[in-house]
């Protein structure tokens, strides 16, 4: 018999040799990634509470009420409603100065037929823009099929 070799194998290191393994152990990593994860779900909200003060009791503003947005609906024949008000174009600018005095800041819809005029339209938005208001806008409805 021959010489043995280191790994009790004789002669030959070329049938039995052992290649480096080249894999990475990857448990240990995942174990230490989940440990430190429940640490910082645990000390997270710890560090958050800051420094124990007495707070002052105060009365909550107000929060003020969204209004409805004032509605100007003008019909196939060109006549004018002001929220389902029949209204001529005089009636219609006393009316809007009325709102605009309450509220500027309120919101004005515009709803046209579609086989309306477009100069009687543009009429009214004038008139809505000449009584104050800076919020118009023109309701359109979507065509069958689209997404919203």
């Amino acid at each position: 018999m021959g010489m043995m070799g280191p790994h009790g194998t004789s002669g030959s290191d070329d049938e039995f040799s052992v290649a480096p393994l080249s894999e990475i152990n990857v448990t240990p990593l995942v174990d230490v990634m989940l440990v430190l994860l429940i640490i910082f779900m645990v000390a997270a909200p710890l560090m958050t509470v800051g420094i124990p003060v007495q707070l002052p009791k105060t009365v909550p503003p107000k929060v003020s009420q969204p209004r409805q947005p004032i509605v100007v609906s003008i019909n196939d024949r060109g006549d004018i409603f002001l929220n389902k008000e029949p209204l001529t174009s005089d009636s219609l600018m006393l009316r809007l100065r009325q709102l605009a005095g309450a509220d500027l800041s309120q919101v004005v819809l515009v709803r046209g037929d579609k086989a309306a005029l477009y100069g009687r339209i543009a009429e009214v938005m004038g008139q809505i823009n000449a009584a104050g208001f800076q919020k118009v806008s023109l309701i359109a409805q979507a065509p069958a099929g689209s997404t919203p």
